[in-house]
């Protein structure tokens, strides 16, 4: 591992939460395609199974935030385990529905409750931010964990449609559930680097991190930038699937996901200078153009190669973006600013997928790809309208970062 990813562990504690994290995080990319995977296994309807996914999501993007707030204020052993208890209920519940063909509202009912799962890589990155606040480690701590991200959607999807499809229809699902309990109780029990609870008065202090303007750039950003991820999923199982290989579905996503891996482990090596802003609007407008070849592409391998170069904006824009957030949230709101990004995302996957899963069953797989397309090109728009926006912290408030106008913090993290 290059030095500077070797500096950042240097800190005890740092390689256990880190193992932990990983594991909690797998979840992330298996859950939504083993759903997937086992309705359209025990159905064949595409458009249950999107519908499904995209519960999931939005749900998680309505609970998810309240959580993470709790988490700020409480601590995160206190209120991962609770939460992480309610939604393993929830998706064990999942998975007897389908895999007993109860009535579909019983599947939407328990995907709605499976929302309140944590997220485990905000719960790990504010641990990052507290032991390395203030040094250039930390923007090298921020791409580790995009790495780490990417690394869970290289094993995570071809590990759970293989379950799913070769294995039993509920396999996938299952196996992220254990993943989840085994991850979250592990990081939990490290108590030594968990970040400090903030205990506020609600009535003194009942704002939300969102009322930043900034983070309500980049949230919104991401409500484009996930219907990309939810879409590409959709129609990348059905492409596959129409050409009889739905199994290798996976593997070809993975291929997209180390493009992103690869791109994010090179963007931790360098040390930048000039405003975080610029470079964040070039990550979005890259993924957005990025989607193009895809509706082109006529076999799996040509798709493998597409999603690869696709992915190659990915990890940079995240790594860039939660180093805006660190600049644009007051520490005591930390972990619920950088939830806001995991829901806005988790809304755009709603309505990719969601929206795809109707495309493909209506148009055909290649089709879906349009819906890709559509959300880059907005996700460009959202950053170019909001722009302004991400010069200046969140009035009134005492950003994580020094909080001058140019975004200092995150400048000189990168300098």
């Amino acid at each position: 591992m290059p030095s500077p990813y070797r500096a950042i562990f240097d800190a005890p504690g740092t390689k256990a939460f880190s193992v932990a994290g990983f594991i909690g995080r797998m979840p992330l990319s298996m859950v939504g395609l083993g759903i997937l995977t086992m309705v359209s296994e025990l159905t064949g309807r595409y458009t249950l199974a999107g519908a499904l996914t995209a519960t999931l999501a939005l749900s998680a993007a309505v609970v998810g935030p309240q959580v993470s707030r709790l988490v700020d204020q409480y601590g995160q052993r206190r209120v991962l385990r609770p939460a992480t208890l309610i939604a393993g209920a929830a998706v064990s519940g999942l998975l007897v529905a389908a895999s007993q063909g109860w009535p579909d509202w019983t599947l939407f009912l328990f995907a709605v409750v499976a929302g309140c799962v944590p997220s485990v890589g905000s719960m790990v990155r504010a641990r990052w931010t507290v032991i390395h606040r203030d040094t250039p480690h930390l923007h090298t701590a921020y791409s580790f964990e995009s790495v780490v991200d990417e690394v869970c959607f290289i094993f995570g999807p071809p590990l759970a449609t293989m379950l799913s499809a070769s294995w039993f229809p509920e396999a996938g699902p299952l196996v992220a559930l254990v993943c989840l309990m085994v991850g979250v109780w592990w990081l939990t029990a490290l108590r030594d680097t968990e970040p400090e609870p903030h205990p506020r008065d609600t009535q003194a202090d009942p704002s939300s991190a969102l009322r930043s303007p900034g983070l309500q750039v980049l949230a919104g950003t991401f409500v484009a930038t996930g219907a990309i991820f939810g879409s590409i999923d959709v129609a990348t199982l059905a492409f596959a699937e129409e050409r009889g290989s739905k199994s290798v579905s996976g593997l070809v996503l993975a291929v997209w996901a180390l493009g992103s891996c690869l791109a994010g482990i090179a963007f931790g090596l360098i040390r930048f200078k000039g405003k975080a802003e610029h470079r964040w609007i070039l990550g979005i407008c890259a993924m957005a153009v990025s989607m193009i070849p895809l509706l082109l592409a006529g076999n799996l391998p040509i798709l493998a190669v597409a999603l690869f170069v696709s992915g190659l904006a990915i990890a940079p824009t995240m790594i860039t973006t939660m180093a805006l957030i660190e600049a644009h949230v007051p520490r005591a709101k930390l972990t619920e600013g950088m939830t806001w990004i995991s829901t806005g995302l988790a809304v755009g996957i709603a309505l990719g997928s969601s929206v795809a899963g109707w495309v493909v069953d209506a148009a055909g797989a290649r089709s879906g790809y349009v819906v890709s397309i559509s959300a880059g090109a907005a996700a460009a728009a959202v950053g170019f309208a909001g722009y302004r926006r991400l010069a200046r912290p969140a009035q009134g408030e005492e950003p994580s970062g020094d909080g001058d106008g140019d975004s200092g913090k995150v400048q000189g993290l990168v300098a």
